[in-house]
């Protein structure tokens, strides 16, 4: 087995190597003047079964094209078997036509990685579990709950704890969480969004008076609709709230949104390699999930169960 990584997140790649006390394959990955991609595989890697560690997050199209060019010289370089581990899979929303004459981009992505040359791909949080449908090959989707569920219970173990979903399509997601919260009770937040980037608290689902709510999510971005959500839980009533979510995109002025809100703390995962943007920030803290992947790679090469991750 071997490990390599672009440069869209070195940390976590150095975290999964260090985990699986492998070394990082020696590879040159850098750019020509007209910020062409060009790579180099500087070790045998031929009949090597290769997990290349890649999130596509901005910027996103650097980042893909550095993952299909990454592949490319595996496969021709005859690597067995070629792994895509996109810890945050970028265009996952864009995963169906929301109006006439709209692209279903992640399923464009989807084909990309596969004609590349991958042969299997491993993720974490998919915005939308039909995603993995939209590849022809084999497709993991880890989850981040059980790494959140855990430094719940060791932080706020002893409060009353709520799980509140952001809008709607989050409940079953939310509803995962609070099993492992010992079945902590559900909140939903009903929102109308306005136009694209904006989002307008409603009202609250659920009784929230004294509890101390964690909203969960998949994707921060602008984090309006975090923000706002966590407005609207203190108005009625809840005693503190801290969102974890699994992809900090943090664009824009997410992070002085979040810094400015009554959110007690944002915590995040490591999926996205943006350390320096939130290196000040006082309000959001990293998880790591290095170890969860870690295993999960270690599991695909010795042919064993990666759903048993989550049992």
């Amino acid at each position: 087995m071997k490990l390599m990584t672009g440069n869209s997140n070195l940390p976590l790649a150095r975290d999964i190597a260090a985990y699986l006390e492998l070394p990082l394959t020696e590879a040159l990955v850098r750019r020509f003047a007209d910020e062409e991609i060009f790579v180099e595989i500087r070790e045998n890697v031929r009949g090597e079964d290769v997990f290349v560690v890649q999130s596509t997050s901005f910027p996103a199209n650097d980042n893909l094209m550095e993952l299909l060019i990454c592949i490319d010289a595996l496969k021709r370089a005859s690597a067995k078997r070629i792994t895509a581990v996109v810890p945050y899979f970028g265009y996952a929303r864009q995963d169906r036509k929301p109006g006439p004459r709209t692209p279903i981009s992640a399923k464009l992505v989807a084909n990309l990685i596969t004609t590349a040359g991958a042969d299997r791909v491993l993720s974490v949080d998919l915005h939308a579990g039909q995603i993995q449908g939209f590849f022809d090959i084999p497709t993991d989707n880890l989850f981040a709950a059980p790494v959140m569920s855990a430094d719940i219970q060791a932080r706020f173990g002893d409060k009353n704890l709520m799980v509140v979903s952001p809008d709607v399509g989050g409940v079953v997601r939310a509803r995962a969480l609070s099993k492992r919260l010992d079945n902590a009770p559900l909140a939903i937040v009903d929102k109308r969004r306005e136009r694209a980037g904006e989002s307008e608290v409603m009202n609250i689902i659920g009784d929230v008076e004294g509890r101390f709510c964690i909203l969960i999510d998949d994707i921060v971005d602008s984090a309006g609709t975090l923000c706002n959500a966590a407005a609207a839980l203190k108005e009625a009533g809840a005693e503190d709230v801290v969102a974890y979510v699994t992809h900090g995109v943090l664009s824009g002025g997410a992070v002085a949104r979040v810094e400015g809100s009554v959110l007690r703390e944002l915590v995040i995962t490591d999926s996205i390699g943006n350390q320096e943007i939130i290196s000040e920030a006082k309000r959001i803290r990293h998880l790591t999930i290095a170890p969860l992947l870690a295993e999960a790679i270690r599991r695909i090469a010795d042919e064993s169960s990666v759903s048993s991750l989550f049992d």
